[in-house]
């Protein structure tokens, strides 16, 4: 079995990737189980320490290109995971590159997966950005998503692509909306929600951290290994399974509602006043504007009844992150 990751050298792609290499097996677009014998991973930069595999390789390019992506999937791809995207305050800024990564780039993989011989599994990492406006106080499944960002926009297209797709046979596609990914380890990047990770990484780290955002303000926040078991678990769903759901190809995930206020407490309470007192609230209302729209609350039965789970409670999310900064600890 070949296995197509894009964004494969970035924090959740080297994630997924070292599960799949663990887990050694996974279930074709016919059901089948299946050995991974091929674990491509496309980005378009790599830095940093990577997995090495016999079975990974990286390779270097633009997924808004068509040939490039026609000559890494190659006719022999099974399955893709796609997380390749321009994070939601990038795609803001810059409206060109927003639309030719997140728009013309699933686009492009979805033409190059229609090529194959036989029809691929994909998973395609959504997210909660699909939603904004004027709300319901809980977000349920039956929620039409309404975004009012560039990232939330291009994401529910790649969502309705995927669907399209699959109606016409050419996938076996399932798109997952992913909370805010809290404690992401590395520096900080230009996502809006960058900071729900900083206010914890850098002050467990003894570095100050800036949080643009009041304290009351609420996420709805998932840990990486839980958005991991994700997106495996999607990919293993009998495709009957996930069809007799209801509710099309995309998906809420469980995830938890805290607010900024029970983060740093959290904090506090693993690490001490000290960490907490590193943190400075300076409001952005550049990045109030876009958190804010995002909302907070989900019922999320659907996902539940299909097997999916969240996590525990911020204490528990604050204290595993905590653990990977000893030494020899995976990140």
């Amino acid at each position: 079995m070949k296995v197509v990751v894009t964004g494969g050298a970035g924090f959740l792609g080297q994630r997924l990737i070292r599960a799949l290499v663990a887990r050694g097996r996974l279930t074709d677009a016919a059901g089948q189980e299946r050995p991974i014998e091929q674990i491509v991973a496309i980005d378009s930069m790599q830095s940093g320490s990577l997995v090495v595999d016999e079975r990974v390789g990286y390779v270097n390019g633009d997924i808004s290109t068509p040939h490039f992506l026609q000559h890494v999937l190659a006719a022999d791809t099974d399955c893709v995971f796609h997380l390749a995207a321009v994070v939601s305050g990038a795609a803001e800024a810059d409206f060109d590159l927003g639309l030719r990564v997140n728009l013309d780039g699933t686009r492009a993989l979805l033409e190059a997966c229609r090529r194959q011989p036989r029809p691929p599994k994909l998973v395609f990492a959504s997210s909660v950005a699909v939603f904004g406006g004027a709300l319901p106080a809980v977000v349920d499944d039956a929620t039409a998503p309404t975004p009012v960002s560039s990232y939330g926009v291009q994401k529910l297209i790649g969502e309705l692509l995927v669907g399209d797709f699959s109606r016409k046979g050419c996938i076996d596609g399932r798109a997952v909306r992913l909370p805010t990914i809290v404690v992401r380890p590395g520096k900080p990047n230009a996502a809006a929600s960058s900071f729900a990770s900083g206010i914890i990484r850098e002050p467990l780290a003894g570095e100050p951290a800036v949080c643009p955002v009041e304290p009351d303000t609420a996420l709805w926040v998932l840990s990486p290994a839980a958005a991991i078991a994700a997106l495996l678990h999607t990919h293993e769903l009998p495709a009957e399974r996930w069809r007799a759901s209801g509710g099309g190809r995309a998906l809420n995930l469980p995830g938890l509602t805290v607010t900024v206020a029970q983060m740093l407490d959290a904090l506090e309470s693993v690490a001490g006043a000290a960490a907490r007192a590193r943190v400075s609230v300076q409001p952005d209302e550049r990045i109030k504007a876009i958190v804010q729209s995002w909302p907070a609350r989900f019922a999320t039965a659907r996902a539940e009844a299909l097997g999916y789970a969240g996590d525990a409670d911020i204490l528990d999310i604050v204290r595993t992150h905590r653990a990977t900064l000893t030494p020899g600890a995976a990140a």
